[in-house]
């Protein structure tokens, strides 16, 4: 019943700074009032993560790194979930009950403080939901929630990126769709669901539909070879965790170098960060399918010493493995190249980027990876770090800019 009552405080606290807010100043003043209501409900209810949260947000507004549009729907997005998640219930019914509660909560804030910023507020959505279920298993983690929500907020902000409403909303719809679908699937987890969705997102608004086509193309290329003799696998021991549903390290891993090469192309327009996105793409359709069908390939050979290790080990590989690693990136860059989003020449570049990338992987598993420095989500972004470069790098000796 406190953490009820304290929960309830800490929304009406949030409601009058957001009331207030546009009329105290300076800002350290209002972000002073805002500690101090925390720290008593620190003191007299159970609500001392909440408590923390709130006072990290006040403080970067109170500092002026935060404006107040981002800091009240951080502060309205956060007090609000934490209502949602009070039984700590972690099913998909209350993550969407979170997604209602933070959506209202930034158009509430929209309203009062007469601001358009509707991208703004649908990637702080989508920052808050992934998070959530993230850490939702540490106690502690709500002010790290709390403030990638609000730095996530501040950067879409800060890029002032044009885009139609019916463009977002389509985003949206597609995006979380995708998301749910895989999810479904039992392709994707449900960090997997949001994360998948996130990364949709970003590519239909910052690009378009055709880049979101390309990564699908990838998508479905990784989903068949999971399922590609599963049962094999799961008997040698080297199927994929958790019957094959992707979570967010793997989805981030494999996807948030090619977002950001769309970020760029969306900002830049430079056709350079086309090859980078489909470098990377092509990288881990590339991988995965090296991974998932070239295990059953045989023997694996380490990369570096070309010495017979035993299957499954990091930086093994095998032909089987080559081959269709090299067929995996030429798969994607002839969806792009048929979508319209490459040229002929380009497509050469990304099939040997992608098939670059993979190799890249298995040197980091070897050298890297067996040693501990890092998992499995860590090798694979730094194979598509390396496929998109490689990509560029080609694209600017072969002077096609």
């Amino acid at each position: 019943m406190a953490r009820q009552r304290g929960l309830g405080y800490a929304a009406a606290i949030t409601g009058a700074a957001i009331l207030v807010g546009p009329y105290l100043h300076p800002a350290w003043l209002m972000g002073l009032v805002v500690i101090l209501f925390a720290l008593i409900l620190w003191r007299f209810f159970d609500t001392k993560y909440l408590s923390y949260a709130m006072c990290a947000l006040a403080a970067l507004y109170g500092v002026t790194l935060l404006p107040f549009f981002v800091f009240a729907t951080s502060l309205a997005m956060i007090v609000l979930g934490e209502l949602v998640f009070q039984t700590n219930s972690d099913d998909l019914n209350t993550y969407l009950y979170y997604v209602i509660s933070t959506a209202w909560a930034g158009v509430l804030v929209m309203a009062y403080l007469n601001e358009r910023a509707i991208l703004t507020v649908i990637f702080g959505i989508i920052a808050a939901v992934l998070l959530k279920v993230i850490l939702l298993k540490y106690e502690d983690s709500l002010i790290l929630e709390a403030v990638g929500v609000a730095m996530t907020m501040w950067l879409i902000q800060e890029l002032n990126y044009q885009v139609n409403l019916q463009l977002v909303v389509a985003a949206v719809i597609v995006g979380f769709t995708f998301g749910y679908f895989a999810f479904r699937a039992k392709t994707a987890d449900l960090s997997g669901l949001f994360s998948a969705a996130l990364v949709g997102i970003i590519l239909l608004v910052f690009a378009d539909a055709k880049w979101f086509m390309i990564m699908l193309a990838f998508f479905i290329l990784g989903s068949l070879a999971t399922r590609y003799k599963f049962e094999y696998k799961k008997r040698i021991g080297v199927e994929q965790g958790r019957g094959g549903a992707r979570g967010y390290r793997n989805v981030f891993a494999n996807g948030i170098v090619a977002a950001a090469a769309a970020v760029l192309y969306g900002i830049f327009q430079q056709p350079i960060f086309v090859v980078m996105y489909v470098g990377c793409v092509a990288t881990a359709a590339a991988d995965t399918l090296a991974s998932e069908i070239g295990v059953t390939g045989g023997i694996p050979y380490m990369i570096t010493t070309l010495k017979k290790v035993p299957i499954g080990t990091n930086g093994g590989v095998t032909l089987v493995g080559e081959s269709v690693a090299l067929f995996g990136g030429l798969a994607v860059a002839l969806v792009a190249f048929l979508l319209g989003v490459i040229t002929l020449p380009m497509v050469a570049i990304c099939t040997f980027a992608g098939f670059v990338g993979t190799n890249i992987d298995s040197l980091a598993g070897a050298t890297i990876e067996n040693r501990g420095i890092w998992g499995n989500a860590g090798t694979n972004l730094i194979a598509t770090i390396g496929g998109g470069l490689v990509a560029m790098a080609l694209f600017f000796a072969f002077n096609m800019s």
